[in-house]
């Protein structure tokens, strides 16, 4: 839950907005959101009425209600060939306007078998008719196989793939919706509202059954060493870390502790463990030992037995109040993570957490970064700034609270406090000299205002501190890219991340979007892999996976279509 060089002030969907480069349909779709969500042109499109846009019936081809007095003469004569498929089909169109569905088919049908096969785009529209009212019926085969003769006769018909799309999600068949989908805003060149919808859509719902399938199978996998530091970091009043241990023969969570000292996480699980089931007059630290043994469980994704520590530490009501409040902080980031549809869950266990113990800092900073993240700033500047008056010796806090106070400026367009709260920010860096922090949001900020040289320069300097953070190297990879257009220098910064943290998350999510950009999109599916190998959290495989579906649609699409896959991109 912390922000700044752990990576949280990028929030991953606007990564792709910073770097310019669509991602597939997903983030092709994302830009085209975003720019509707700021109102361009004009057309404010908020989440509500995106929610509210359902997929309206696609209206038939070739429907002629107004033809001349010479041609309606025709109909007296005997027709045949074209002539007399255009007829049905014109019949059948009267009876579709009227919802006579199985009259209009049988018409439709009589269309086809009339129809020259030489005529294939007439076919095509025949065809394309017929499943239309076949999904007035809701027979979804029938759709499916009907679109799929309009497309056989007609490869470019976008029409006829967005009614099989619709076909295939009403079965469904989630990925096969997508790659028709897909084939329908190429070719409609990204400019067609209800595919871009349906596709936002079909790649949300594939998304989360993907996530919900890989969360089921996640296997243990330790954060790497500067993800833990910096996770630690954000705590001031962490018990476990004040106490001090010594023993010439180590065990159980004395163990622990001295694994912890040293940065040797691994097998500080295991230590816990022995201090929890030795017997009562042997374990000394056994909350502590729960404590601690929940943080771990809750870093490597075992949600339900980090639940049950923690909890285990909180309903004990003689214990220290420290270990109480430190637990209810870490089960509403948990909380945050497992139940992000209602952060009512995450709020009850701040709000118990103050209850116990109304001097520990950490709860309301802890709790100001989720109101950020909730887009609260009010209530962040709140609590940051009660946070601070707690622990003034934190420049991770000061930075936090300039940032909050930042964003609501930014908000309401106020440049007077803008400047007011630059010059705060440069006070607290000069305070906060050592404070890798301050120097990563300030070039966040400056990022931002679009003063990429100055941001860069702040990026480095967050280095020269900490020359192992790998999530510094992966925005200053994303800065080359948004100050000069140098793909080649980002990927460079980008990888230098991967060589210093091999499990940086962030580095091979944004190698992906890059490499969609250049049309590498086999690439960009293994980044996106090893990005769901290392996430931890459902909300974050969801997101991978359908940045993952977008790309595995359009090489399908490309295939079959037979396009580069540079000649699709969509040009924002």
């Amino acid at each position: 839950m912390t922000t700044g060089s752990t990576g949280s002030t990028f929030p991953k969907w606007q990564l792709a907005l910073l770097i310019g480069a669509p991602v597939a349909i997903g983030l092709g779709y994302l830009y085209w959101r975003q720019s509707a969500d700021q109102g361009k042109g004009g057309d404010k499109l908020t989440k509500k009425k995106l929610a509210e846009i359902k997929d309206k019936t696609i209206s038939l081809d070739g429907d002629d209600r107004s033809r001349s007095s010479e041609e309606k003469k025709k109909e007296s004569k005997p027709l045949t060939g074209h002539e007399l498929a255009q007829k049905h089909k014109n019949d059948g169109n009267a009876y579709f306007r009227v919802g006579k569905y199985d009259l209009a088919i049988s018409e439709y049908d009589a269309a086809i078998e009339h129809c020259p096969t030489s005529n294939a785009s007439d076919r095509a529209t025949y065809y394309q008719n017929r499943a239309a009212a076949y999904e007035q019926l809701q027979n979804w085969p029938a759709v499916i196989k009907d679109c799929t003769n309009a497309i056989e006769c007609n490869p470019g018909y976008s029409k006829a793939l967005t009614r099989r799309a619709k076909a295939h999600e009403q079965l469904k068949d989630l990925s096969k919706a997508l790659e028709d989908v897909t084939a329908a805003c190429i070719l409609d060149q990204f400019q067609n509202r209800t595919t871009l919808v349906m596709a936002d859509r079909m790649l949300q719902e594939l998304g989360l059954q993907h996530g919900k399938e890989a969360m089921k199978l996640k296997k243990e996998i330790f954060p790497s060493k500067q993800f833990l530091r910096s996770y630690f970091s954000s705590f001031n009043n962490d018990p476990i870390r004040k106490i001090v241990v010594a023993s010439s023969e180590p065990k159980g969570f004395i163990k622990a502790k001295l694994l912890f000292d040293k940065g040797d996480y691994e097998g500080i699980v295991s230590a816990c463990t022995e201090e929890i089931e030795s017997s009562e007059s042997e374990s000394e630290y056994k909350l502590e030992a729960l404590l601690l043994r929940g943080t771990f469980y809750n870093l490597i994704a075992s949600y339900d037995e980090a639940k049950q520590d923690l909890e285990a530490v909180v309903e004990l009501q003689t214990a220290d109040k420290r270990l109480r409040s430190n637990a209810l902080i870490k089960l509403a980031s948990l909380a945050m993570q497992t139940q992000h549809d209602t952060p009512g869950f995450c709020f009850k266990y701040f709000t118990e957490a103050e209850e116990i113990d109304s001097t520990n800092g950490d709860i309301y900073h802890h709790r100001g970064q989720v109101f950020i993240l909730m887009d609260r700033m009010d209530d962040a500047i709140a609590d940051f700034e009660r946070a601070y008056k707690l622990c003034s010796t934190s420049g991770i806090i000061a930075t936090h609270l300039c940032y909050a106070k930042y964003r609501m400026a930014m908000q309401k367009k106020d440049d007077g406090a803008i400047a007011q709260i630059k010059k705060r920010f440069n006070e607290v860096i000069e305070q906060y000299s050592d404070c890798v922090e301050c120097y990563s949001i300030m070039a966040q900020m400056l990022t931002e205002e679009q003063k990429f040289e100055e941001a860069d320069g702040y990026f480095v300097r967050a280095l020269n501190i900490e020359s192992d953070n790998a999530q510094i190297y992966v925005h200053r990879g994303v800065l080359q890219l948004q100050w000069k257009g140098d793909i080649d220098e980002g990927v460079k910064l980008i990888k230098k991340a991967i060589q210093i943290d091999s499990k940086c998350e962030l580095a091979f999510e944004t190698l992906g979007t890059i490499e969609v950009q250049r049309g590498n999109l086999t690439e960009a599916v293994k980044m996106f892999d090893a990005a769901i190998e290392l996430a931890r959290t459902e909300p974050s495989l969801v997101h991978l996976f359908s940045l993952k579906d977008a790309a595995i649609a359009q090489i399908n699409v490309a295939k079959n279509m037979g396009l580069s896959f540079n000649s699709f991109q969509p040009n924002f």
